[in-house]
């Protein structure tokens, strides 16, 4: 079993490539909030292990077995976030530290029991889809809120950032999983987004409509 030093690699690895690949050591150093240094030194140790292709200057990428791990843990976490909002309670913004938590003790045996009691759930709370127990991820074409033009309704799909303060203040806004929005204007100069949800109008800074994933409509 790799241990959970190495799952959190490769999970953070996976989830840069749906962005570019491969990913540079200074993003994923970033998205760690470690060293590139210690960073450059892991993904050594990640290709020698056979879990990812390393290319120093150039970036790193995950191999078919590096793959498989990472999607098995983003499947436990997904699926104990679910867990915790849907039969706990939780709010969604605490969710994701608490599963960070979990996913590393789960056996594969108390994953799948934990999907027949979600009754196959497809998404987290934050709207990412929960990957099969065969490592299939069902994908939804989407762009950014701030890719809609003025006069367009997109239907929220999920929330790029998981980071509480983002969460609370998205919520508070409506602008949650399966919520449509309309982008009534965008101020020029990358400037604020006037957004209405459910009735409501709102003003939204652009890093935080970057951060919100939408299906137009």
């Amino acid at each position: 079993m790799p241990s959970e030093t190495v799952e959190e690699y490769l999970e953070a690895i996976y989830k840069l490539e749906q962005e570019v690949s491969p990913v540079t050591t200074s993003a994923l150093a970033a998205r760690l909030d470690l060293s590139p240094a210690s960073v450059s030194e892991m993904t050594r140790k990640l290709a020698q292990q056979e879990l990812a292709l390393y290319e120093p200057y150039r970036g790193v990428s995950l191999t078919e077995d590096g793959r498989r791990t990472a999607l098995r843990l983003i499947r436990r976490h997904r699926l104990w976030e679910r867990f915790l909002t849907d039969l706990l309670g939780l709010n969604w913004d605490v969710v994701h530290e608490e599963a960070c938590r979990l996913e590393h003790a789960a056996s594969d045996l108390v994953t799948e029991r934990l999907a027949e009691v979600l009754e196959r759930s497809e998404t987290c709370p934050h709207g990412h889809p929960i990957p099969t127990a065969q490592g299939e991820v069902a994908v939804e074409a989407t762009k950014p809120l701030t890719g809609l033009e003025p006069g367009e309704k997109g239907l929220v799909q999920n929330i790029v950032e998981e980071r509480r303060d983002l969460l609370r203040y998205l919520k508070d806004l409506g602008l949650v999983p399966e919520a449509t929005v309309y982008l009534e204007a965008k101020a020029p100069f990358e400037g604020p987004l006037t957004v209405r949800v459910e009735g409501k109008q709102h003003i939204l800074g652009q890093r935080a409509a970057s951060l919100v994933m939408v299906k137009p409509l």
